[in-house]
């Protein structure tokens, strides 16, 4: 009843919101991942990317004037990996904030282990479970070649709805086997550490930053999944099927 009613009244706000399609398109034409979903699924990710602009609230830092295109542009980034889940997956939590480039928190940050980091580097995006996903625009718009930021942020809050908070292991759906999928991510993740040691001179598939911890992980190889799928099957095919039955997406084949 509850759920009904809520998308009722989201539906008639969507139509109040009367945002045209030509002004989504153009917003991520230059965006090569959108360019898969096409038909229905790209009817479905432009909803999906609207109801979340319904239900989030855009914050500017540092002076930044964030105009629709920036929101459309993020909103659907953020969709794309929810887009076979549920934009439930998101509830749990209401503000982005934007800052124009690398930002320094102002605040300690825990890592999963408890222990309390108080370095003050810069950082392209940051979130916790319950508080606001924070972004870089400057790398919102240079997403590609693996990376994206937004993609890397929602991994996160997906990881976050886990007990264990951001572990690398999401809350499964109930046809995927837990241990195969700590199997293909332990693989992948002692491969990209052999060659982070030994292949100096080589590129690696991924950002070494993966290697901070599992949440970490998931949230790089999450990136590669959508930005970069051919790179990320071609190097650990058993992880590649284990975000492809997770996303329940198969970029590989859209």
């Amino acid at each position: 009843m509850f759920d009904r009613l809520r998308r009722w009244r989201e539906n008639r706000r969507l139509q109040r919101l009367a945002v045209p399609v030509e002004a989504w398109e153009a917003a991520i034409a230059d965006w090569p991942v959108a360019a898969r979903y096409r038909g229905e699924a790209r009817t479905r990710l432009r909803d999906m990317a609207l109801r979340f602009l319904l239900r989030k609230e855009f914050v500017a830092a540092d002076g930044l004037e964030v105009t629709d295109a920036m929101q459309l542009r993020i909103a659907t980034m953020a969709a794309v990996p929810v887009l076979e889940l549920g934009l439930e997956w998101y509830d749990g939590w209401v503000t982005l904030i934007l800052y124009t480039g690398a930002f320094v928190p102002s605040h300690d940050r825990e890592d999963e282990y408890g222990i309390v980091h108080t370095e003050r580097e810069p950082l392209t995006g940051e979130t916790s479970e319950h508080g606001p996903v924070i972004l870089s625009w400057d790398d919102v718009a240079s997403a590609g070649d693996a990376y994206n930021v937004v993609i890397h942020e929602m991994a996160h809050k997906l990881d976050m709805r886990s007990d264990g908070g951001p572990n690398g292991a999401p809350p499964l759906h109930p046809d995927m086997n837990p241990a195969a999928w700590t199997q293909a991510f332990t693989a992948a993740w002692e491969d990209l550490e052999h060659r982070a040691d030994t292949d100096a001179d080589d590129e690696l598939p991924i950002d070494p930053y993966a290697l901070q911890d599992a949440g970490e992980f998931f949230a790089v190889t999450s990136e590669c999944f959508f930005e970069a799928p051919e790179r990320l099957a071609a190097y650990w095919p058993a992880l590649y099927r284990q975000l492809s039955a997770f996303y329940r997406q198969d970029p590989l084949s859209q």
